[in-house]
């Protein structure tokens, strides 16, 4: 028998509408009726509790003549929505930046610190804190005030980012990397709460993309950065640099949200301690320990034994969330939503594929066209360029209103699938370099259309009141792709790569009999520089360069196949939402489900 869902023990008072002003994207002050326990997401929701199913319906799917797309769920002046936008836009380009910038600084933190073999760890420690705390911060923002919660987060990424400057061993370094992720993820879940709150649903899609074109344009700017500065500051000016900017962006978010900000639905006793007792403490222990194992198995070479225990930790969440919680990390309402987990999981593929662009360009150009160490990074401006154009463009021209994008999401899935087909083709030194820049850059379009896509249809397939977790779910599993990307793309890389050059030297071998290339091997698939930098043969030279070509293109079509899987999985999501299935079932009508996909996708 399928457990039911136990209802919310809290009850959520209706909330009075706030004063209209000019400005719809940022209106005028929040009502002053407004409390801690004023329904977070007032104008989208009126069920009594996420954990509802039977009773609870979403949105229905609205047109562009419909009033409440120009209606924001809070209101704030346009001056102090001008400083949140500001705000929020520096703390995302600081934690993008922080995040790329470690690659270029991690052989001279690595010698620093003499921890060769643990450098890994500088991106996997944070990439870690990141994703097992983006959740957590999601739910706790239904609890807590998000202006608070917005404070913790920048002072985490702020004491991070100083803890890892004054690091003088690994294991401080490693720590203050932590303490970084934990606020970046903290801050990313904020942003999207921020945008569901203050935006409203015509303009959501837009601000969704400048969000995007701020990570995007801090991991481009970022390794640009760090590789310019590095060797004239030295790597611990690249962290400490960002402590009072993300401690102004912080407050400047938290002085600009007013006090009667409200916090979601909340129990009728508002104090801290019944807020405390709401937190589901077993539930965020497993979950982070799911989140945490999995990614530590993912690692480096990839390790069974860590991924089984996140598995049977993840039964036990679960368990938790259905049979113990009363108020779940993960209400049950998301976990029993088939659309939303397998927008999840096509998210987790769809952006590992992404990411073999992201660690593998640069090495296009660094071992198959030659470019040197130093410029070979700016390979990914193009791509990121489009990433964040793509998202901006579809949220400024199509995604201005809610319901359905079903079709959209499955067509850019199909067009990213295509761009990364056409640049497994392209990683040759014989295409034309403005070709390849064109083929990356089209790569980042499609992808950042297909993110701001799946983000609305997401709200679409989920219940209002959940929109929090949702939201912060879908961050969890695009956190996830970096290491599920780099462990599986870097293991089906190295492997062709390997057995490329082996067959390519054992075709130049000489009459006297095999000689030993293990050794040039070994560094060759360490250390692309090596193919123009490393004194080979010119016959040496080819083969190294025919063993990345080869390497690259059976990877970008792994991505491919990859991609094809996971726009089937995305394609299973549906296109109906709780809202439009009761409407289908009180219809009775056998041209309801025609009727919806024609309106819907209108």
């Amino acid at each position: 028998m399928t457990p039911q869902p136990k209802p919310s023990s809290g009850s959520s008072p209706k909330a009075g509408p706030g004063e209209p002003v000019d400005s719809k994207d940022w209106p005028s002050v929040v009502d002053d009726s407004a409390t801690e326990e004023t329904p977070l997401l007032r104008s989208e929701s009126s069920s009594p509790a996420a954990g509802s199913v039977s009773s609870a319906t979403s949105e229905p799917s609205q047109d562009e003549d419909s009033p409440d797309l120009d209606t924001p769920n809070q209101r704030v002046s346009r001056a102090r929505g001008l400083a949140i936008i500001l705000s929020v836009y520096l703390l995302i380009f600081l934690q993008a930046t922080n995040m790329s910038g470690i690659t270029m600084a991690q052989s001279t933190i690595a010698a620093d610190l003499d921890s060769y073999e643990n450098a890994m760890w500088f991106t996997t420690a944070f990439l870690v804190a990141m994703s097992s705390s983006t959740p957590l911060v999601g739910k706790l923002a239904s609890i807590f005030s998000p202006r608070t919660m917005v404070l913790y987060s920048s002072t985490l990424f702020a004491a991070g980012c100083f803890i890892t400057s004054q690091a003088r061993s690994f294991p401080v370094f490693i720590l203050g990397r932590l303490v970084t992720g934990l606020g970046a993820g903290g801050s990313t879940a904020l942003a999207i709460v921020l945008i569901l709150e203050l935006t409203t649903k015509r303009k959501r899609g837009l601000f969704v993309g400048l969000l995007n074109a701020g990570f995007t344009t801090g991991v481009s700017l970022g390794a640009v950065l760090s590789g310019a500065l590095i060797s004239v500051t030295g790597w611990r000016v690249l962290f400490w640099v960002q402590v009072p900017p993300s401690l102004i962006a912080g407050l400047g978010i938290h002085f600009s949200i007013p006090h009667t900000f409200s916090s979601g639905p909340g129990s009728k006793d508002g104090s801290l301690s019944t807020k405390l007792k709401r937190i589901d403490y077993p539930g965020a222990l497993f979950l982070t320990a799911t989140v945490v194992l999995f990614l530590y198995g993912l690692s480096g070479t990839i390790q069974v034994v860590p991924l089984l225990i996140s598995l049977a930790t993840l039964i036990i969440f679960v368990l938790i969330e259905y049979y113990v919680a009363v108020d779940p990390i993960i209400p049950i309402t998301v976990i029993q939503n088939r659309g939303a987990i397998l927008t999840c999981v096509s998210q987790l593929g769809f952006m590992a594929a992404r990411w073999t662009v992201l660690f593998y360009a640069p090495i296009t150009a660094l071992a198959v066209r030659g470019f040197t160490p130093a410029t070979s990074g700016s390979i990914l401006i193009p791509t990121n360029l489009g990433f964040g154009l793509g998202g901006l463009l579809v949220g400024w021209l199509h995604v201005r209103r809610t319901g359905s994008f079903w079709a959209s999401c499955i067509t850019s899935f199909i067009l990213f699938a295509a761009s990364l087909f056409a640049l497994s083709l392209a990683s040759t030194p014989d295409i034309p370099i403005s070709l390849y820049i064109i083929t990356v850059f089209l790569n980042g379009l499609f992808a950042g259309a297909a993110l701001n896509y799946t983000l609305a249809h997401l709200l679409h397939l989920t219940l209002p009141d959940t929109h929090y977790i949702a939201t912060s779910l879908l961050g969890t599993f695009r956190g996830f792709a970096g290491s599920f990307g780099s462990a599986i793309g870097g293991g089906i890389f190295s492997r062709t790569l390997r057995a490329s050059l082996e067959k390519g030297f054992k075709s130049i071998d000489g009459p006297s009999g095999p000689e030993d290339h293990s050794e040039l091997i070994r560094k060759l698939i360490g250390s692309p520089a090596l193919v123009f930098n490393g004194g080979l043969g010119a016959k040496e030279q080819t083969i190294a360069v025919q063993g990345y070509v080869d390497g690259l293109k059976v990877l970008f079509q792994a991505a491919v196949v990859l991609s094809i899987v996971v726009s089937v999985v995305q394609a299973a999501t549906g296109w109906k939402g709780p809202g439009d299935k009761a409407k289908y079932r009180e219809s009775g009508s056998s041209n309801a489900l025609c009727d919806q996909v024609s309106e819907d996708e209108e």
